[in-house]
């Protein structure tokens, strides 16, 4: 395999892979779910950044739009809900030209050739005529958000109108990098999924396919070692001087609440100008530690509140420095303040 080759695996999206690593148990529930003739209409399904929850559903999808009857004796002897890649449901998904399917994500910004910083509420609103239009083969209409994380209130509360009113078979997927973020209004009307990072050896195997690399090689085992359960993560620390960075953020990390001005100045120059993979690598650890004091069930709804503000006020400094091509020092310290306040008791 070429250079150019292990790049396009690298870059293989949740809608290409077919592959599932480590979460057998949720796949299994779902399943379950689907065999029974009534599965829920909509799911929320949670966990830390990168570890496979928009595979997961893009998987579920690929099932139920291939086998739209829930009871056919295919489906109920289905042991997972894998699908041959060569399936023309698999095949359409891949390459968006699926009709029941719709999947809300960030979109390219014409103008300015980036991704806009949140899921536009024009996009949240093409829901309700979606859903409301007359479903193609099998009868099935799916849609997937990724992430809910991304949408303003506006289109929190549009995602809200198809929940409180849902149409015959149709399933809503939503996928929370926060768990427990959500409105309280849309966390009732789903089914909860949650899922754990990966251990080392699944990151290790997902790693593998996603770049045609040995599972065994010793740079993917470190990485996967690194990645605390995140394939996402692990991609990027193949990259060695992310690696190094990661150890810089980390470090940082386990001294909150309290702040190191020098170690801060020099993680601004390490991230320095506008290069978007060290602001991505960077926003990973920073949201995974987020996330991770989120899923402490110790807190109180105060302190989990406070959380939730700095997940909501972070990523949006982070954003506008994406979109305004802004410097990275005063984001590591104005970042790094807001989570030594989440972090006091």
């Amino acid at each position: 395999m070429t250079s150019d080759d292990s790049d396009e695996r690298e870059s293989k999206l949740p809608r290409e892979t077919v592959a599932l690593f480590g979460h057998g148990d949720a796949e299994r529930g779902l399943l379950d779910a689907y065999k029974s003739g009534r599965i829920p209409h909509a799911w929320l399904i949670g966990g830390p950044p990168g570890i496979g929850k928009a595979t997961l559903a893009f998987r579920l999808a690929r099932f139920v739009l291939a086998h739209p009857d829930p009871l056919t004796s295919e489906v109920q002897k289905a042991t997972s809900l894998a699908l041959d890649p060569a399936h023309p449901v698999a095949r359409r998904i891949a390459v968006q030209a699926q009709g029941d399917l719709l999947v809300l994500e960030r979109s390219i910004n014409e103008q300015t050739g980036k991704l806009y910083t949140v899921i536009r509420v024009d996009d949240v609103r093409r829901t309700v005529s979606f859903f409301g239009s007359t479903a193609g083969e099998g009868g099935w209409r799916i849609a997937i958000v990724d992430a809910i994380d991304d949408l303003q209130r506006e289109g929190a509360n549009a995602i809200l109108k198809v929940l409180e009113e849902p149409p015959q078979r149709c399933l809503l997927l939503l996928i929370s990098h926060a768990p427990g973020r959500e409105l309280p209004t849309i966390r009732s009307r789903c089914r909860r999924l949650l899922l754990r990072p990966l251990e080392r050896d699944d990151v290790a195997r997902a790693l593998a396919e996603a770049t045609g690399r040995n599972a065994s090689d010793q740079e993917v085992l470190q990485a996967a070692q690194a990645a605390e359960g995140s394939v996402g993560r692990a991609l990027g620390l193949l990259d060695g001087s992310t690696m190094a960075l990661r150890q810089r953020v980390l470090e940082l990390l386990k001294q909150l609440p309290e702040l190191d001005p020098r170690a801060l100045h020099a993680l601004g120059e390490a991230i320095g100008g506008t290069d978007p993979k060290t602001l991505e690598a960077f926003m990973d650890l920073v949201n995974g530690w987020l996330s991770a004091r989120l899923g402490e069930a110790s807190q109180g709804k105060a302190q989990m509140a406070r959380v939730a503000e700095t997940w909501e006020k972070v990523n949006r400094a982070a954003r506008e420095a994406e979109a305004y091509n802004l410097e990275r020092k005063p984001l590591v310290f104005s970042v790094f303040g807001a989570l030594a306040e989440a972090a006091r008791p």
